[in-house]
């Protein structure tokens, strides 16, 4: 009896045939960093002091992942959906008013920075909700950010008059949000406790205004790999019209007057003058060639 191994094939999306999508891998790298940096500010880090990015990864929602609360915060240029996992909401809850603001202040304690937290046996609190909103702010500020950065100045939104053009993370207006749909982009962002080694995630969701800017964004990074062809000197782009005169031959009025159709008028074919509009450059001699006419053997007029 024999069997045969069925192959896998790569289902190709239509809506993402000409577009980056293959360079998504730069934008989360540079996301990652960009989160790393913004954890490590000391308004940031009396929340995120006990953890590091591990890794950040671009995927598409199959529609069958775990409901989670979301939150919906307004970017510049469009909607970008927040979740965090509530353990690591609760690590950093525990990290900021329990035993890592006691380590910040014992350099001995790092050890207990961000201690276990089992989610099941605490009950949800109003300032863990809020705490969800801060963090929120924060992280979807430093994506649009990342977002805004990418873009070319010409696509990059205005700035409202008396408005400088800094991202402000707080600006960002929370609103309840529902499950991503599925096929929309999401971003997971892999958190690590530093002294336990214990991981979490959270995620962005962005809406197809941001997914266009993500992409937009990246044309440049393809771009930048295409070997720029240099221009021509001037003196070979430059197109100019030159004129060439066989011959010419004078010839009195009266004789000019007495033509009649089939008089033949006698010339000796010499060199040709090549002119530039009324100025005359080159001479030239004239051949035959596949029965054309040519000029050849130029030189410059006297």
């Amino acid at each position: 009896m024999t069997t045969t191994k069925q192959t896998q094939h790569q289902v190709l999306d239509p809506c993402l045939l000409g577009r980056p999508v293959h360079l998504l891998h730069i934008f989360a790298a540079q996301l990652r960093d960009d989160l790393t940096q913004s954890m490590r500010l000391n308004m940031n880090r009396r929340y995120w002091g006990g953890f590091q990015v591990d890794d950040v990864t671009f995927s598409r929602l199959e529609g069958n992942e775990i409901r989670s609360r979301w939150l919906s915060f307004a970017a510049p240029a469009g909607q970008i959906a927040f979740s965090l996992e509530r353990k690591v909401l609760l690590s950093v809850l525990n990290y900021r008013y329990g035993s890592g603001a006691k380590a910040d202040a014992k350099s001995d304690g790092k050890a207990d920075t961000a201690a276990a937290v089992d989610e099941n046996t605490v009950r949800v609190t109003a300032t863990e909700e809020r705490l969800a909103v801060v963090l929120g702010q924060q992280l979807t500020g430093t994506l649009a950010g990342r977002i805004e950065l990418n873009l070319p100045a010409v696509d990059k939104p205005a700035p409202a008059e008396g408005e400088s053009h800094e991202p402000a993370d707080t600006a960002f207006k929370p609103a309840p949000g529902a499950q991503p749909p599925k096929g929309a982009w999401a971003i997971t962002v892999t958190v690590a406790d530093i002294s336990s080694g214990a991981t979490g995630q959270f995620w962005f969701a962005l809406d197809k205004s941001l997914m266009a800017s993500v992409l937009r964004g990246l044309l440049r990074d393809r771009d930048a790999g295409k070997k720029v062809k240099t221009a021509a000197p001037l003196a070979q782009r430059l197109q100019v019209g030159l004129i060439g005169r066989l011959a010419s031959k004078e010839v009195s009025l009266g004789s000019l007057y007495d033509l009649q159709v089939g008089d033949v008028i006698p010339i000796s074919l010499a060199r040709a003058d090549v002119l530039l509009e009324d100025s005359r450059l080159f001479t030239a001699a004239v051949t035959e060639h596949k029965g054309k006419l040519c000029l050849t053997s130029f030189e410059d007029a006297e």
